[in-house]
C-alpha cells in the first residue's frame, strides 16, 4: 500500500487569490523553444512504449565507496523492461556500460515465487539487473540475476558466477569487510567464503512455519523491513530474526490466470488475528554459538528496526508495541548479555517509523529522528540514552538524512523546509545547528552521497522536465553531469512539447484554516465547459502533488488534458509531509475527513468558467481505489464518474500493521471498522462505476474485489468490471498498462465526455 501514488508539483510562486496561491510554472527557455517547432500528439501506446519518454534516466544511483565512480542500472533502449548495469568513471569523465544483462544470461528468468513476492514488496519491476551492492571497500560489486548471484572484482574481465544452484537464493548481500557474500536458500542463512566458495549454513532449522533471516509480510509491506539478517562491523557475528508463522491464520485464495487456476494458501494477518512470533538471535559465525536478545515479556510486539552500532559488541533493536502507539530503541551488548532501552516514543494516535539514527564514530552519541514536537525532526543523543539537543525545529518535515561528515561536525540531510511540495539537500551543522539549502529551488531533489560525504549524485525533476542527474561536491558545486538528459532536438519528449500542457498549482483553505495544496492541468484547449478527472491517493504516507516529474501515470494526465479534461488533484488531510496534525483526523475515521477534502477541491472547480460541474469524474488506484469508492458513494452529488482501482473495501480484510495503525483494531474498534468500510455507502451509487483488479493480487487481495461485486449485484447496482488474470497489486506489464489506460480512458470518454 505504502508506494501506489504519484509525486508531482510546484516551481514558482504567483498571485494570492482568495481561495488558491497560483502557482504558475515556468518552464526553461529551452523547453519555451522546443514547443515552436513542434508539435505532435501523445497517444498511450507512445507513453508506454521504447523508447522511453522520459529519456535514459539511470535508476539504483550509487557512489562507490571510494568515491571514484557511480553506478547504475539503465534501461535498454529496445525494451524499457530491461535493465543493464553501468558506470561513470569520475577520473576519465565517461560513462560505460559494465554489463549487459543478455551476455550474462539469456531467456527467461523463473522468479522463484519468495522472489516475485520480495520483488513486489520492493516495488522492483522489470529483468536483467535490478538490484546491486558495492563492497564497503569499494573494490568489487555483487548483483543478483535469474536466482543467481554474480561478483565482480574491478579489473576483471568479466563477473564470476558465485552462485549456480537449482535453489533460488534471496536476499544476497556482501559481508562488511567483502570476505563473504551471504544469502536465504530455503528459509534459512547461508554464507560463503568468496576466495574459496566455502559455504556454511548460519540455521538449518527452517522450513515449513519456520523461517531464518527472512522478513515476513508486514515486515516488507509495511514497515520497509526486508531483510531479516545483519552482520556486525567486523564480520565476527550476524544478528538474525526467527519468525514462526504458526499463528498467523492461512486464506485460501485463488489467482486466477489465462489458462489456470492456482489454489494459494497464503499467510496473512488480517486484522485483529494473529501476527508472526518474532525471535532475535545474534551468532558467532566461527564458534557456531548462538545467543537470544530478550525482546521483552511481551509476545505480541513487532521489530521494525535492528542495527550494528559502530562497537561489534553492541547491537541495537527496535520494538513496537501491536497498537503501534510505543516504540522503543534498545541496546544488546554480547560481552555483558544486557540490553538497554535509549529511549521510547510514544503517541495516542500513532507513531511513524523511519530509518534515521545514525551513530557517530568520533563522539560517543547518535541521531535519532522523531515527532514528538509534532514535525519530524533530528535529535542528538548520548550513546546512554540522554538527550543532548534537538537539531532541527520549525514547522516543516525532516525526510532522512543524507550523509555524516563527523570531521567537520556537518549532516547532509533531506527536508521540506522551503516548500512542502519539494526535496532540497541541506547542510546542518552539529555544533551550531544552523541550516543551509543546497539545492536549487524549483526542483525535487533525490541525493546519493559518496561514505566521506565529499560528493553526491543528484537526480532532479520537476513537473514539466525529466530526471536529471549530476555529480556535485559536498557544498553544491558542480563537476559534471552524469546524464544530463536535456531535452534537446534528439530528445524523445521534445516533438511532444508543441501540446504540452503546463500545470497551475495553488492552495485551498479549510474550515480549520488548513492549507491544502493542488495541481491543475487545464485543457489543451479550452472551448467552453470541460470534464473533469480528479486523480488522488489520499490516503497515509503518500503524497500527489510535488514538484516532480510523473512518470507515464503524469505524462497520462497530459494525454487527458490534450483531449479534453481538466485533470486535478489534491492532496487532503491524512497525506504525508505536513507534520503529524495534518495526518492525525484519519485516525479510526478512514474515508471521512479525505472525502471532506476532494469535496472542497470540488467546490474550488465549480467556480472556473471552464468547469462543466456537472461531469467531475474520480480515479485512484489502491487507497486511492478506496477513496474512488468512498467518493462515489458518499458524495454521488460531486463525483459522477469513477474508477477503482485494486480497492481497499473492507479493513477488515486488510493486513494488521497497516490497518491497525490508523484504525485500531477491529475487535474493539468495531464501530470505526464499520464506518470505514465502503458497504454502508454502496447503495448509494448514482453515477458510473469502473472497478479492476489484478486476480492475483496478494496484497489487496482479489477478495475485496468479488465482495463489493457481490454485494452492488445483490442490490441491482449497475458497475463495470475489468478484471487481470495473473496480475499483482501493481499490474504491471507494457501491453497490460496500455489496455488498463485504454480501458480507463473510455470509461471517462463514455461516461463523462
Amino acid at each position: 500500500m505504502l508506494n501506489y501514488y504519484l509525486h508531482y508539483v510546484m516551481s514558482l510562486y504567483g498571485n494570492l487569490m482568495k481561495k488558491s496561491l497560483i502557482i504558475t510554472i515556468i518552464t526553461l527557455g529551452s523547453l519555451l523553444t522546443s514547443l515552436v517547432h513542434s508539435a505532435e500528439n501523445l497517444s498511450i501506446e507512445r507513453i508506454f512504449s521504447a523508447p522511453a519518454l522520459y529519456g535514459t534516466t539511470p535508476r539504483l544511483v550509487q557512489l562507490s565507496p571510494d568515491g571514484q565512480r557511480v553506478t547504475f542500472i539503465r534501461a535498454k533502449q529496445t525494451d524499457t523492461n530491461r535493465f543493464d548495469l553501468w558506470e561513470y568513471n569520475i577520473k576519465e569523465q565517461r560513462s560505460r556500460l559494465l554489463f549487459d544483462a543478455d551476455d550474462l544470461h539469456q531467456g527467461d528468468e523463473n522468479l522463484s515465487d519468495e522472489e516475485k513476492a520480495r520483488r513486489e514488496r520492493m516495488r522492483l519491476s522489470g529483468s536483467g539487473i535490478v538490484s546491486y551492492k558495492w563492497s564497503a571497500d569499494g573494490k568489487a560489486l555483487l548483483f543478483p540475476l535469474a536466482g543467481d548471484a554474480f561478483y565482480y572484482r574491478l579489473g576483471d574481465k568479466k563477473a564470476q558466477r558465485l552462485l549456480a544452484t537449482p535453489e533460488f537464493e534471496t536476499d544476497i548481500k556482501f559481508s562488511p569487510k567483502g570476505n563473504y557474500i551471504s544469502f536465504i536458500r530455503d528459509q534459512n542463512i547461508v554464507i560463503m567464503h568468496i576466495a574459496t566458495g566455502t559455504e556454511t549454513a548460519i540455521t538449518t532449522s527452517g522450513g515449513g512455519n519456520i523461517k531464518f533471516g527472512m522478513a515476513e509480510f508486514v515486515a516488507q509491506e509495511e514497515m520497509s523491513r526486508l531483510t531479516g539478517y545483519w552482520w556486525s562491523p567486523n564480520e565476527a557475528h550476524i544478528a538474525f530474526t526467527r519468525i514462526d508463522e504458526t499463528p498467523v491464520d492461512i486464506i485460501k485464495r485463488s489467482e486466477i490466470y489465462a489458462e489456470r487456476i492456482a489454489m494459494i494458501e497464503q499467510k496473512y494477518p488480517k486484522a485483529g488475528t494473529p501476527n508472526v512470533l518474532v525471535d532475535l538471535f545474534v551468532q558467532d559465525i566461527n564458534q557456531a554459538k548462538r545467543v537470544e536478545v530478550d525482546l521483552g515479556k511481551q509476545e505480541d510486539i513487532y521489530l521494525p528496526r535492528v542495527k550494528w552500532t559502530n562497537n561489534p559488541d553492541v547491537l541495537s533493536y527496535q520494538v513496537q508495541s501491536r497498537d503501534q502507539q510505543t516504540l522503543t530503541l534498545n541496546t544488546f551488548s554480547l560481552s555483558k548479555q544486557a540490553t538497554k532501552t535509549l529511549l521510547t516514543e510514544r503517541s495516542n494516535t500513532w507513531v511513524n517509523l523511519h530509518n534515521d539514527l545514525t551513530f557517530l564514530k568520533e563522539q560517543n552519541a547518535f541521531i535519532w529522528r522523531s515527532e514528538r514536537d509534532g514535525f519530524s525532526h533530528l535529535y542528538l543523543y548520548a550513546n546512554d540514552g540522554k538527550l543532548i539537543k534537538q537539531l532541527t525545529k520549525g514547522d516543516y518535515v525532516v525526510t532522512d538524512i543524507a550523509a555524516h561528515d563527523e570531521a567537520n561536525g556537518m549532516l547532509y540531510i533531506s527536508a521540506r523546509k522551503d516548500t512542502p511540495l519539494e526535496a532540497h539537500l541541506y547542510a546542518l551543522d552539529i555544533n551550531t545547528t544552523s541550516m543551509t539549502r543546497i539545492t536549487q529551488p524549483g526542483k525535487f531533489h533525490t541525493v546519493q552521497f559518496s561514505r566521506d560525504a565529499s560528493i553526491y549524485a543528484n537526480t532532479f525533476s520537476d513537473i514539466n522536465t525529466p530526471p536529471q542527474t549530476g555529480l556535485y561536491r559536498a557544498d553544491g558545486s558542480f563537476i559534471t553531469w552524469l546524464d544530463e538528459n536535456a531535452v534537446d532536438t534528439s530528445h524523445p519528449l521534445q516533438p511532444f512539447y508543441g501540446n504540452w500542457v503546463t500545470p497551475d498549482f495553488g492552495t485551498i483553505t479549510t474550515e480549520d484554516d488548513t492549507s491544502l495544496y493542488y495541481r491543475l492541468y487545464k485543457p489543451a484547449k479550452i472551448t467552453g465547459k470541460h470534464p473533469v478527472i480528479v486523480y488522488h491517493y489520499g490516503g497515509p504516507i503518500a503524497q500527489v502533488v510535488t514538484n516532480r516529474w510523473g512518470g507515464n501515470r503524469g505524462l497520462m494526465f497530459q494525454y487527458w488534458a490534450q483531449q479534453g479534461y481538466v485533470v486535478f488533484s489534491i492532496d487532503n488531510r491524512g497525506s504525508n509531509y505536513r507534520g503529524k496534525a495534518f495526518e492525525d483526523p484519519i485516525y479510526k475515521n478512514m474515508g471521512e475527513i479525505e472525502v471532506q477534502d476532494q469535496k472542497l477541491g470540488v467546490d474550488f472547480l465549480r467556480t472556473l468558467e471552464f468547469v462543466d460541474p456537472n461531469k467531475i469524474g474520480v480515479y485512484g488506484h489502491s487507497y486511492g481505489g478506496y477513496m474512488s469508492l468512498m467518493a462515489m458513494f458518499k458524495a454521488p452529488e460531486y463525483f459522477s464518474v469513477g474508477v477503482s482501482g485494486a480497492p481497499v473495501t473492507d479493513w477488515r480484510l486488510y493486513d494488521t500493521h497497516y490497518t491497525e495503525r490508523y484504525m485500531g483494531n477491529p475487535n474493539v474498534d468495531k464501530a470505526a471498522y464499520d464506518a470505514s468500510s465502503v458497504f454502508p455507502y454502496a447503495n448509494n451509487l448514482q453515477g458510473d462505476l469502473l472497478i479492476y483488479h489484478g486476480m492475483a493480487d496478494d496484497n489487496v487481495l482479489f477478495t475485496h474485489a468479488t465482495k463489493l461485486y457481490k454485494h452492488l449485484q445483490d442490490n441491482a447496482k449497475l458497475f463495470h468490471v475489468m478484471d487481470y488474470p495473473g496480475k499483482k497489486h501493481s499490474i504491471r506489464g507494457k501491453n497490460t498498462q496500455i489496455h488498463m489506460f485504454k480501458t480507463i480512458t473510455h470509461h471517462f470518454d463514455t461516461y463523462l465526455k
